[in-house]
């Protein structure tokens, strides 16, 4: 089993930063590729953005350009720096672990961790 814990979430105005955390334990070795996803009150759950263990990153075309996601493969953490937020950012952030091929596909996810941008 793979445990994720996310830290970093909180409440900014808009056009500030916060960052995420996220460190995965446990059975980790079958999986190339972390993630970020979020959800917003009243929408679907969607990629943010994903990074395999080699570098290669894909953002959500809402982000890009203000966030970036980066990995420690030592400490088996992901981050993501969230610059420039817009109250649309508002939502609850979920770290996960999966597969990169092509498309990332999630397999385990975090507890989520609560982001609010005010305006």
């Amino acid at each position: 089993q793979v445990q994720l814990v996310e830290s970093g979430g909180g409440l900014v105005q808009a056009g500030e930063s916060l960052r995420l955390s996220c460190a995965a334990s446990g059975s980790i070795f079958s999986v190339n590729a972390m993630g970020w996803y979020r959800q917003a009150p009243g929408k679907q759950r969607e990629l943010v953005a994903a990074i395999t263990r080699d570098g290669r990153t894909n953002y959500a075309d809402s982000v890009k350009g203000r966030f970036a996601i980066s990995m420690d493969n030592a400490k088996n953490t992901v981050y993501l720096q969230m610059n420039s937020l817009k109250p649309e950012d508002t939502a609850v952030y979920y770290c996960n672990v999966g597969v990169y091929s092509g498309t990332y596909y999630p397999r385990t996810w975090g507890q989520g961790a609560q982001v609010t941008v005010s305006s």
